[in-house]
């Protein structure tokens, strides 16, 4: 047995690691450092949302405005989504070389300045190609955030800090949805796209304003080898890949539900106006408190745990909403967003605890699955209500529930196994 053995097992603290963690000056909660990098990453997620989410909040308007099915219309939601997972890897890889906080700052001020351009759209084609294009420019922000706090704050309070910054999202995905949604209702889908620009560009100016400096990120140059080798060394780790494949089957989901609830409100047998449909999306606000309790969550039932939770209760909100009454219609939405919010925190925070190297790919490549989760839900969401209705795109949810299952379910067998194994060794 080494000397440093021996103190260990007799009782006495290792003086190396006494002082290395002396040394850790990571923000810890309490910390000014801590409340400024909660705070900012919470705007940032506010900006994020409100751009990407822009245009599904007057889905209903575009299609009545422009003559488009309920398919076509979602393109302009499932585009942004698509731009950004395409730009992730780009973006991680620059914000290893350029910084966090720098990639983060030109990402949201680009998508930003965008977002000005949007109203002035033609029509469906120039919209969806400026869409492709602000979503494109959006990816260094969520490539580079949860690098950033896994990077910045300390491990015993990344969950909640995840969590925190999860939750800025979910209050940006609402206000971007409210605010275009309402102002679409009233003054048509142009306005509602400036509205959102406007809100998007002060979330970002905050942001700018208190995130700290980094103070662990360390420069890398570009190389698109290492990149590659990086990248095949995440997908080739088992729990990694079972996460990507969790945030991709949550996020069809919900690309699912809220590409179509608009036009289900609106339709027989509610036949709510327009502005009262767009105000669903204060629902949202479940997300809010889900993702910051995940975290806690996580710490009573495990990983899994909490997983088995947000998958039973997303689709219990999924089965709930197939009836035609609006008091489950609306419970419904709020477990499926509950449940939602609670999944994507678990899986997110998870990435960035497994991942000891290369945290920016290893984050976008979750964000790359994630977000073409989005895309492929919404756009087969919306196909599905347009031929069968609510429990058509209730059915494609579903689907990615049972999946999700699926995957958890043999994550808790291979866990079992691995402990029999040692056991038995």
């Amino acid at each position: 047995m080494q000397p440093s053995d021996t103190r260990a097992s007799a009782g006495t603290p290792d003086a190396s690691a006494a002082h290395t963690l002396d040394r850790d000056d990571r923000h810890r909660p309490g910390g000014p450092g801590f409340r400024r990098a909660n705070l900012a990453l919470f705007a940032a997620g506010i900006a994020t949302f409100v751009l990407l989410y822009s245009t599904q909040g007057l889905l209903p308007v575009l299609s009545a405005d422009l003559d488009l099915t309920p398919g076509q219309a979602s393109w302009t939601a499932s585009a942004a989504t698509l731009g950004l997972a395409l730009g992730l890897l780009p973006a991680s890889a620059l914000s290893d070389r350029y910084g966090r906080t720098a990639v983060m700052t030109a990402s949201v001020l680009a998508a930003s300045a965008l977002a000005v351009a949007l109203p002035l759209a033609p029509g469906l084609t120039t919209l969806v190609a400026l869409r492709v294009l602000q979503g494109a420019a959006l990816a260094g922000l969520p490539a580079t955030a949860m690098a950033y706090l896994a990077e910045e704050v300390h491990p015993s309070a990344l969950a909640s800090a995840m969590g925190l910054y999860v939750a800025g999202n979910s209050i940006g995905g609402m206000g971007g949805r409210l605010v275009s949604g309402w102002t679409a209702a009233a003054l048509g889908w142009r306005w509602g796209l400036a509205a959102s620009a406007a809100l998007a560009l002060l979330a970002a100016l905050a942001f700018r304003l208190l995130i700290p400096a980094a103070r662990h990120f360390t420069p890398a140059p570009v190389d698109a080898r290492a990149l590659a080798r990086t990248v095949g060394r995440h997908l080739r780790n088992p729990l990694l890949v079972r996460l990507y494949a969790l945030g991709m089957l949550f996020m069809a989901v919900f690309g699912a539900v809220y590409n179509t609830v608009g036009y289900r409100l609106i339709a027989a047998p509610f036949h709510l106006p327009e502005s009262v449909a767009a105000s669903i999306f204060v629902v949202y606000l479940v997300g809010t408190g889900t993702s910051a309790a995940a975290g806690r969550l996580s710490g009573r039932l495990g990983r899994r745990g909490t997983l088995y939770v947000a998958i039973g209760v997303t689709a219990a909100g999924l089965l709930l909403s197939l009836a035609d009454s609006l008091v489950c219609a609306l419970l419904g939405l709020v477990l499926i967003t509950a449940g939602f919010f609670a999944g994507h925190a678990t899986a997110s925070a998870a990435v960035g605890r497994t991942a000891t190297e290369g945290r920016a790919q290893a984050s976008a490549l979750y964000l790359i699955a994630y977000y073409l989760g989005n895309s492929l839900g919404g756009t087969l969401g919306a196909d599905a209500y347009h031929s069968t209705g609510w429990p058509g795109a209730a059915t494609v949810g579903l689907t990615a529930m049972a999946l999700a299952a699926a995957v958890t379910l043999y994550a808790t067998h291979q866990a079992h196994a691995t402990r029999r194994a040692v056991a038995d060794a």
